[in-house]
């Protein structure tokens, strides 16, 4: 004769599902957000490989489409954080023959964690941004220190020394995940430490070699 499960026999059963189950999303989720950053990094790199074509071609010079910032830089989260227009649509839009597809240019983390979020997602006639390129967000004229449209690497670094930058092409950023720090006041109260990669973020820097770095001060938004 058949033996039935008694109730209690059934409920250890369900408890012991779900105290695996509490164990291991948490893994699973660990695992889905490195497979991410990874991937992340990958595009990251490409870019790298993309923008140092784009140099080659045009006399050892990085872009200057200053007039394609102008278009899109109207800041529609001022005056909150931050206080230019980092995003990066024109560089898609300038590197689009350099590229195999313009899904480079979006962070598979960012575009989850930063999907309403104005100072991130940039669109364009290819598709969305979600990265940030602090050392071209601001279409001024002339070009600030600080601002590398159109100059040569050496130009570059010349002058974001005189500017008070690191004396480094390494150390200089061309490219980033977006972040929100804490330290600063116009950070909206729900964005203050958030990053795209649980506390860190993959960076591309002006010799072209990029990787991932913790922040300091952050938290991941999973």
């Amino acid at each position: 004769m058949t033996r039935a499960f008694t109730l209690i026999e059934l409920l250890v059963v369900i408890a012991i599902i779900a105290i695996l189950a509490a164990i291991l999303f948490p893994v699973f989720a660990v695992a889905r957000e490195s497979a991410r950053s990874t991937a992340c990094l990958s595009n990251v790199r490409q870019i790298g490989i993309a923008l140092s074509m784009y140099v080659n071609d045009y006399d050892d010079c990085l872009p200057d489409r200053r007039d394609l910032k102008v278009a899109t830089a109207q800041r529609p989260w001022a005056p909150t954080w931050p206080p230019s227009d980092p995003r990066c649509g024109w560089a898609a839009i300038v590197l689009q023959p350099y590229i195999k597809s313009t899904s480079l240019f979006v962070c598979p983390s960012g575009i989850g964690k930063f999907s309403n979020r104005r100072q991130v997602l940039e669109s364009t006639p290819f598709g969305v941004t979600t990265y940030w390129m602090w050392r071209f967000d601001r279409p001024d004229n002339p070009v600030p220190l600080d601002n590398l449209w159109g100059k040569s690497s050496s130009a570059a670094l010349s002058d974001l020394v005189t500017a008070g930058y690191p004396d480094s092409d390494s150390a200089i950023e061309l490219l980033v995940d977006p972040y929100f720090p804490k330290t600063i006041p116009t950070v909206s109260g729900d964005m203050k430490g958030l990053t795209a990669h649980r506390g860190g973020r993959n960076r591309l820097f002006l010799d072209l070699h990029a990787k991932w770095m913790r922040d300091k001060i952050g938290r991941a938004h999973v």
